[in-house]
Order: C-alpha cells, then sequence, then structure tokens
C-alpha cells in the first residue's frame, strides 16, 4: 500500500484538485492523510464535504495542527501512515492518472533503489529531470518532493524540521548519506499550480546575474545552510 501524505497551509481550493487527481488514479490501493498546518481558508470543511462525496474504499484521514511548517506536517502525517510505499504530495499538484502505478512499477524494477521521481511542469514551465546522479545531488537540488519512497529506507529522523528552505534536497543527502538513491521516470507525472512552494522559481540566469535580489539572496542562504550541514560547504 501507498501511503499518500499531504501537508497542506490555505490551499483549500487547490487541495480539493489534488485529491481529484489521486481518486483518479489507476493504482488503488492507496491511503490519503491530510495535515492542516494551521490553516485559517476553511479547508477543514471543504475536505470534510469532498470526502464524504467520495465513492471510494480508500481510508482518508484528516488532521489539524497548529502552524509549524512543511517538515512538521509532513512528520506528524508519517506517524499515521500505514503503508509499504510514502508519497509525500504537494497540496498543489495534479498527478497524472498513472503517476502512482509507473512509479512503484520502477521501484518494483529496481530493487536496489529506495525511490522514484519524474520530471514535472510548473504551470507551463517544464522542469525536465534526469537519471541518478550523487555527485550532482551534492552539487544542487534537482529532485522533487513528490517521489515515492520505500518506507523500510525513510530516514528515521525525517524531515528536518530546521530546514525552511530546499527540504526535498535535504532529505534525499541525507538519504544518500545512508547510501540510499533513487532512480529516474523519464515522464512528466504531475503539474504544479503556480502560487503554491515553488512559486519564487527564477529563471537559472537570474542567480547569475541578479545576486542582489530577494529571493536569490534567500536562495543562496538555503543553499549554504544545506551544504554546511551535510558538509558539502
Amino acid at each position: 500500500m501507498i501511503s499518500i501524505i499531504i501537508p497542506v497551509y490555505n490551499q483549500a481550493n487547490k487541495l480539493i484538485k489534488t485529491l481529484a487527481s489521486i481518486n483518479a488514479q489507476s493504482y488503488h490501493n492507496f491511503e490519503v492523510i491530510i495535515v492542516n498546518d494551521g490553516s485559517s481558508d476553511g479547508v477543514e470543511a471543504l475536505c470534510g464535504r469532498y470526502m464524504q462525496s467520495l465513492n471510494s474504499a480508500n481510508y482518508y484521514m484528516f488532521i489539524s495542527q497548529p502552524n509549524q511548517g512543511a517538515p512538521a506536517a509532513r512528520n506528524r502525517g508519517f506517524q499515521e501512515a500505514k503503508g509499504e510505499y510514502i508519497f509525500f504530495c504537494d497540496a498543489d499538484a495534479i498527478l497524472h492518472p498513472q503517476a502512482l502505478e509507473i512509479l512503484l512499477a520502477y521501484l518494483e524494477a529496481n530493487p536496489s533503489v529506495s525511490y522514484a521521481y519524474s520530471s514535472f511542469m510548473w504551470g507551463k514551465k517544464l522542469f525536465k529531470l534526469s537519471d541518478f546522479d550523487p555527485n550532482k545531488l551534492r552539487r544542487m537540488p534537482y529532485i522533487h518532493t513528490m517521489s515515492l519512497i520505500r518506507r523500510v529506507d525513510y530516514p528515521l529522523g525525517g524531515w528536518d524540521e530546521s530546514i525552511k528552505k530546499l527540504q526535498d534536497w535535504d532529505l534525499w543527502l541525507t538519504m544518500l548519506e545512508e547510501g540510499k538513491v533513487g532512480v529516474y521516470v523519464p515522464q512528466i507525472l504531475f503539474t504544479v499550480t503556480p502560487g503554491g512552494t515553488i512559486s519564487s522559481w527564477l529563471p537559472a540566469l537570474a542567480y547569475k546575474y541578479f545576486p542582489f535580489l530577494g529571493a536569490v539572496k534567500k536562495y543562496n542562504k538555503a543553499v549554504k545552510i544545506i551544504k554546511e550541514k551535510h558538509g558539502l560547504a
């Protein structure tokens, strides 16, 4: 079974579309754990109405907690997860109808790897990823949070709740240090709606030629924190 864990903070309308794309999956053996991280947009009532309307045998759980950030929300969801596979899904993402089936097939075909990841769209912008490369991963973040992870290989400490940005990079580096690697699925398996977790995306040239921009400064600071933590500075 796949445990789908969704942290949500003030994205109620987007979340309903995410849930609809999950309900439409070709792979049906999953549970959904939604962690409301202190939202004030009525997400609990909206989710309640949506889940009541579902004609589904799958298990859905809704948890509310004070705002603590996405890593804490993911950790809270993991505490309730029962599946042998874990999928941390963003509340602003729409899954390809075969996303779970395809990711699981790649894991089953590659028993030595710990997680499977794919390319994705951010609005109309394609984020085309590449084959797993430990050296590249040490240099830069290039694997999205929304990867299918074997539970047995998931780090005991979970998500580092002190990390505010580039949390996925931190997780994959932690797993790499434990000898855990990933496999790339050369397909576009989800679309992220702009305005959510990576809405401050900038073209690569901005980071090279406009270091004075606020978003670039924050990014560079986050990179420094991750590299120092993992001895990559």
